[in-house]
């Protein structure tokens, strides 16, 4: 897709992080944008952001482990603009688990799998349908995470496993989508090549009750709560933790999709040998190692 003007974005998670910067850097490219979002108190902030830019936008609640929520945005969209031409299935969480895996509360790996694995999921039934039966050129966005979808980290197995699978939806539905010859391009988006500047460590803020852990609050238990934190535990450590913005990443997916690209991937030297290893340790059955990534 080499113009986005007068294409319309639909984007999941669009009122914060990478998902905002999508919209902010399609909009400035002449798209409309349609974001759907858990986080009601940041709707309005993020719309009139894209107002204030001169982006045409809505900004609307949406749920995305509730299928009909989906289905009320693609509704929206459609009825608001004519079609959609771009989705980007970007809504996620991570749940802040810590401590040994059989430990884990059986609410984190429920609200974490909702998100991130339904998420997707109902997404893809959401939305896949209308840009197939458009038969026009459309893409499908899904984004995963270096963690789970290349490298597997030691130290968030739920949000590892969530993304894992995410990971193989992804590249199944562009299998799918391929054989049926549609024009609709289907692309896997890894935030990165750092750790991103985002709102995923405070999750917490867009908790449903009914999965809250008893006596927890917004923050996780790792008590890191944002990329400081992490920057600030790396320095007592010694070490320099270097972390990337969302517009950088939104400025990976554009690249990307202007050249039809499925991984919308920057990674950096340290990550392309810990990809390498891991395939050669599958190859050459040698026991797993956690990669060190920093």
């Amino acid at each position: 897709m080499k113009d986005f003007n007068n294409q319309v974005a639909v984007i999941t998670g669009g009122a914060s992080g990478v998902g905002r910067s999508l919209a902010i850097a399609l909009g400035r490219l002449g798209a409309k944008i349609a974001i759907g979002d858990v986080d009601r108190k940041a709707l309005p902030k993020v719309q009139a952001e894209l107002a204030a830019e001169g982006i045409v936008a809505i900004a609307e609640f949406c749920d995305v482990t509730v299928l009909d929520s989906l289905a009320a945005l693609r509704d929206k969209a459609m009825a608001e603009f004519g079609g959609v031409h771009l989705v980007f299935a970007n809504a996620g969480i991570g749940a802040g688990e810590t401590g040994s895996l059989w430990d884990y509360p059986e609410k984190d790996w429920q609200w974490s799998i909702n998100v991130n694995l339904w998420g997707a999921i109902n997404s893809i039934r959401a939305f896949m349908p209308a840009l197939i039966e458009q038969g026009k050129s459309a893409h499908f966005v899904i984004t995963g995470s270096g963690n789970g979808g290349l490298v597997v980290m030691p130290d968030c197995p739920i949000y590892t496993a969530t993304k894992a699978a995410v990971q193989s939806i992804t590249e199944n539905l562009h299998y799918q989508v391929t054989a049926l010859g549609s024009p609709v391009k289907v692309s896997a988006l890894f935030p990165g090549p750092h750790i991103v500047e985002t709102g995923l460590f405070n999750s917490g803020r867009v908790r449903p009750e009914e999965l809250k852990n008893p006596g927890a609050g917004e923050g996780n238990a790792t008590g890191i709560n944002s990329a400081d934190d992490m920057k600030k535990m790396a320095a007592e450590f010694g070490m320099e933790l270097k972390t990337t913005h969302p517009d950088e990443v939104a400025a990976t997916a554009i690249s990307g999709l202007q050249r039809d690209k499925f991984w919308l991937l920057e990674t950096t030297p340290e990550m392309e040998a810990a990809i390498k290893l891991r395939v050669q340790r599958v190859l050459d059955r040698v026991d797993p190692e956690p990669p060190v990534i920093m």
